[in-house]
């Protein structure tokens, strides 16, 4: 069966999942998880053994998979991160998927986590193939905004080719910044990870494998997430799983 959504809220039990009532436990696995990552201890093991402790759902073990990160992790990102401020007058290369769809789930209530490097990630996955939903025009409007704001002096735009309608994709962003005058290129690859890994411009993405390997990088994703109002004019739904004092878990 295709694909037939309309946004990108919240999936069944989200609201449950990632309440006030489970933070407290999302939290310490996220701390467990990273302990045992720093330990040397593998991903796939690590998260079993937490998910397991706490009991925790596939949606809440995927959550804490995306927030975890090792004390290595945490200081290797850092070092490469810039502020909004390097952005003037520079030109910007984005990880399409990752900034487009985390900004689509923001605006339309979708469940959007702080991980211990402070990026924000959502759950949603474009799995082969993506489907354009109600917020992606304001999600373009409110990404463009915010680049015009930081004096950004080109963009572009980098999406996966073997993803159905990224073909689509590409000329509707084309359209939009023809209209707009927006200084944005979009280009299709075969594997766009690696051109930001080698990008000398700076890059925009929250994908782990890339910040942990590529030079200069920006935290635009939570830079628009903060920026971000859902359809009734209320806050994203952001779960913050931050920790990162992990001394007390020792």
């Amino acid at each position: 069966m295709g694909d037939k959504r309309k946004h990108r809220g919240t999936a069944p039990g989200d609201l449950a999942f990632f309440g006030d009532d489970c933070h407290a436990d999302l939290c310490a696995g996220v701390a467990d998880m990273s302990m045992l990552l720093s330990k040397g201890y593998p991903v796939n093991g690590s998260l079993k053994l937490v998910g397991d402790r706490f009991a925790f759902t596939d949606r809440q073990r995927l959550a804490i998979r995306r927030c975890a990160c090792s004390d290595e992790q945490v200081e290797r990102r850092t070092a490469g991160r810039v502020e909004i401020g390097a952005l003037k007058g520079e030109p910007l290369v984005i990880d399409g998927f990752n900034l487009l769809i985390t900004t689509e789930a923001a605006i339309s209530g979708g469940a959007i986590f702080i991980g211990r490097d402070g990026c924000f990630r959502d759950l949603s996955g474009v799995h082969g193939s993506y489907r354009r939903v109600t917020e992606t025009l304001a999600a373009f409007d409110l990404i463009a905004e915010f680049l015009a704001t930081a004096g950004v002096s080109a963009v572009r735009w980098l999406f996966d080719r073997p993803v159905s309608n990224s073909g689509k994709l590409k000329v509707l962003i084309g359209e939009l910044a023809s209209e707009n005058g927006w200084p944005w290129a979009v280009e299709l690859l075969d594997n766009p990870d690696n051109a930001l890994i080698v990008s000398e411009n700076i890059i925009a993405t929250s994908d782990s494998d890339v910040i942990d390997r590529c030079g200069r990088w920006v935290n635009l994703n939570a830079e628009i997430v903060n920026r971000c109002k859902q359809a009734d004019g209320t806050k994203p739904f952001v779960v913050d799983l931050s920790e990162r004092d992990l001394k007390k878990r020792l």
